[in-house]
């Protein structure tokens, strides 16, 4: 999909979402540029996931508008633009027991299963492996989909969102389910991202500060539905943000480029 790189990768103005009368998002501006890492933090039922589901292309806004790689939703056709657009959702609907490399391949047609009578190209089949053996994951030793750990599925749902080589990876609470080992093999796989795909952005769901990777740079507090602070890192995950933001003190500390969030 041609896009401008001078324009932002992501663009959200004015947006309010309703949903059977209810406001879930009002007024939010958010812009990701090209290379930055966002993290979208803020309680549960906050509206984070609302807000990612818009960022990919998923759902339109109730008012407001949303433009992701130079296309405003609405005037373009949302299958081909998610096409361009990676996202990973620990909760990956499969329901066959596909193996690493299926997987990934999946990430080729934007589909959940193999399509039927598809055959993927030796270019896919070498850059589904080439990712594979980026993200540090052991075919001959991983099992199929159902069998996976948790940490497995975790690396292996990343590779596939980068198979088409987006410009844009979302990321909606990768962590889930990962012990502290496998928590931080992802982290250090993302930040990893930063050097093997210097282009590429990416905009992250969570509500615990250690599940942050370093390679953040940007961040947005998101309260009922609203965005109190949103910018560079350091400017937005202060104590006083931080608080006001879950209502609760809390205290935040950085060292080691890693986040950690204590009471007040």
């Amino acid at each position: 999909m041609p896009w401008d790189q001078d324009q932002p990768v992501l663009e959200v103005r004015g947006v309010d979402v309703v949903r059977d009368g209810n406001l879930l998002l009002s007024r939010i501006e958010v812009t990701v540029r090209q290379g930055e890492h966002w993290a979208l933090i803020g309680p549960n039922g906050a509206g984070k996931t609302t807000l990612l589901n818009l960022c990919g292309a998923v759902n339109h806004p109730t008012r407001g508008t949303v433009s992701v790689l130079g296309k405003r939703l609405g005037r373009v056709d949302m299958r081909e633009l998610r096409s361009h657009i990676g996202f990973v959702n620990p909760r990956h609907p499969l329901t066959s027991n596909l193996s690493v490399e299926e997987v990934v391949l999946t990430g080729a047609t934007g589909t959940i299963e193999i399509v039927p009578r598809w055959t993927p190209s030796d270019a896919q089949r070498d850059r589904a492996a080439s990712l594979i053996k980026a993200l540090g994951i052991d075919v001959p030793s991983s099992p199929h989909w159902f069998t996976m750990s948790q940490g497995e599925r975790g690396r292996t749902l990343i590779a596939r969102a980068l198979m088409p080589d987006p410009p844009l990876l979302l990321l909606d609470e990768p962590s889930t389910g990962l012990d502290v080992a496998a928590r931080e093999q992802l982290l250090a796989t993302l930040d990893d991202l930063r050097t093997s795909h210097p282009e590429l952005s990416t905009m992250m769901v969570t509500h615990h500060f250690e599940e942050l990777p370093s390679m953040t740079t940007h961040a947005a507090l998101i309260r009922r539905g609203s965005i109190i602070a949103s910018g560079p890192v350091d400017d937005v995950l202060t104590t006083s943000l931080v608080t006001e933001c879950f209502d609760h003190p809390i205290r935040i500390a950085r060292s080691h480029g890693r986040w950690s969030a204590t009471a007040g």
